[in-house]
């Protein structure tokens, strides 16, 4: 398959691709390192509200839309499915209850059936999880990136508002395959659900950012200075990424092609090729190394041909993080 043919795209939680490029002095970007990493980590985010998650009737000719906030039941102020529970259990008995929506920003309020609120519980949603691969850590300013794209809900089918999040070094049990048409996927579970690894500050179209929990010493290996975008080459290289257990492992990789915001490459290892298939989801974020410099990460797959895939220059990624 030649890499001019149009192609589909797949990622973890989002289908964004098109970025712009930042550009800064090549001088500077050589001063500058960063800690490679490649763990595979659990994301969990607090949405700032509780959110509908399907299409739900609630009265006669009267719907709920999945990604509508529901901000009030009768008087009592809604900000988490606690909050909701205990809303239901203090109107029971009642046969119409006032419920007060928020869709897209216009506000409404709906006389919803009583028992038609109970059955709304399943289609409710106070948080968002997920699951990726750490990309960097920054010792200096003691911050984190990873994924390399916008973590999108897919119940939601949007970037969820968020009041606080966290991430967790996770490990990972099993791997279903890649096949063509078919993305695969890493199959996880956080390892210590006390222990986090950092806070979630920003869910940006280059990826998430936050602060670095510094007892975390235990995983950060030596720093690695940055590579321009036009040092890059049409060469070999090699990703991070873990695909057993919460060890990080190196794979052979080779860059086909550099473009103006991102870079595109082929899985060459052996090893790799015959555990995963190709790209899987989660491997969102796996850093890319070449020459010994830290190229930028792994965005996307091709999911027509998963041993392909694309990549976020660091330079760029780490535009989101300012």
């Amino acid at each position: 398959m030649g890499w001019s043919r149009q192609f589909k795209l797949a990622v973890s939680f989002s289908v964004l691709f098109l970025i712009m490029p930042f550009m800064s002095d090549a001088a500077s970007a050589q001063e500058e390192s960063l800690i490679p990493m490649g763990h595979s980590i659990g994301i969990k985010m607090e949405l700032s509200g509780v959110f509908i998650t399907n299409e739900v009737m609630i009265s006669k000719d009267q719907w709920l839309k999945a990604g509508d906030l529901v901000e009030q039941v009768d008087d009592v102020k809604i900000g988490t499915l606690t909050d909701f529970e205990t809303a239901l259990s203090t109107l029971r008995g009642k046969k119409e209850i006032a419920l007060h929506v928020n869709r897209d920003g216009d506000k409404s309020q709906i006389q919803a059936d009583g028992e038609a609120l109970k059955r709304l519980l399943p289609f409710l949603k106070d948080r968002t999880e997920g699951t990726g691969t750490l990309t960097y850590v920054d010792p200096d300013n003691g911050t984190y990136g990873a994924l390399g794209h916008q973590i999108i809900d897919s119940a939601l089918k949007s970037p969820p508002s968020f009041n606080t999040g966290s991430i967790y070094l996770s490990e990972i049990g099993q791997i279903k395959k890649s096949v063509p048409g078919v993305p695969g996927y890493k199959i996880s579970t956080i390892v210590e659900d006390e222990e986090l690894l950092g806070t979630i500050r920003i869910n940006g179209v280059y990826g998430i950012f936050g602060s670095w929990n510094s007892a975390q010493q235990k995983v950060l290996a030596e720093p690695m200075e940055i590579m321009h975008p036009e040092q890059v080459k049409e060469a070999d290289a090699e990703i991070l990424t873990t695909i057993k257990g919460t060890k990080v492992e190196s794979f052979s990789i080779r860059i086909m092609e550099v473009k103006e915001d991102q870079f595109q490459f082929v899985l060459t290892d052996p090893k790799l090729l015959e555990k995963t298939g190709g790209i899987l989801q989660g491997m969102s974020g796996s850093p890319v190394i070449q020459d010994g410099k830290f190229v930028g990460a792994v965005t996307h797959m091709f999911v027509d041909d998963p041993e392909k895939g694309a990549g976020l220059f660091l330079e760029t990624m780490r535009d989101g993080e300012r």
